[in-house]
């Protein structure tokens, strides 16, 4: 996936200014900055979610401006996945059928989607909550449910945003450590978007954004 010239507006302001960045497979980049930078409407601008106001946004060849809205909904529920702050599960459904939620909007049975999210859960460590319902999880398993949903159809691209921002210290730790590690073992790409720079230094490549306008970080050592 990359970026050329992208760039957003909300009404007279600029959220994103000329932006540009690649992303390559099974790489992890992360941009960070201050609230209100314009990281997230980054984001989302280059998971098809925002229309960009200009420049071009490519995805295995083709390019997202000239998707109709049918051919972008069904790139975001096939190829792509979400983690968000707050794992934003759906409270009706059990953990296991959260996470089978990609596989079912894709057409899969239902009993074969449940096993492969019964599998991705073992992984994670969750396969004893499989029939609980988010209330009775707490906000860490909660938030490895959203990364179980997010990998469970094997996406290519993962988009993140502040995926640990609302956990404590020790649970934002190994909910990283895990997404990251299964997020790799699938070969998928990950955009991570946080304010934290502990979280921003497991990436392989890193940006900070400024009031709409994107810049890389050198590694150190490089």
């Amino acid at each position: 996936m990359c970026a050329r010239g992208l760039e957003l507006f909300y009404g007279e302001t600029p959220a994103v200014r000329n932006a540009d960045i690649s992303l390559h497979q099974g790489e992890v980049v992360a941009i960070t900055g201050q609230s209100g930078s314009g990281k997230s409407s980054l984001l989302y601008c280059l998971a098809g979610v925002l229309p960009a106001a200009g420049g071009v946004v490519r995805f295995e060849g083709r390019d997202l401006g000239e998707l109709d809205d049918e051919e972008l909904s069904a790139l975001r529920r096939e190829r792509f996945g979400f983690v968000f702050q707050y794992g934003e599960l759906i409270p009706e459904l059990t953990v296991e059928e959260n996470t089978a939620l990609p596989l079912r909007l894709a057409g899969q049975r239902k009993a074969e989607a449940l096993t492969a999210a019964g599998e991705v859960l073992g992984r994670l460590g969750l396969a004893d909550l499989r029939q609980r319902r988010p209330s009775q999880v707490s906000g860490g398993q909660s938030q490895r449910i959203a990364v179980a949903r997010a990998l469970v159809h094997q996406p290519a691209v993962i988009f993140a945003d502040e995926p640990t921002g609302s956990l404590d210290s020790a649970n934002a730790t190994a909910v990283l450590e895990e997404f990251l590690s299964l997020a790799r073992s699938q070969g998928a790409a990950v955009i991570l978007v946080t304010h934290d720079p502990q979280v921003a230094s497991r990436a392989d490549s890193q940006y900070v954004m400024c009031d709409g306008i994107l810049a890389a970080l050198a590694r150190e050592g490089k």
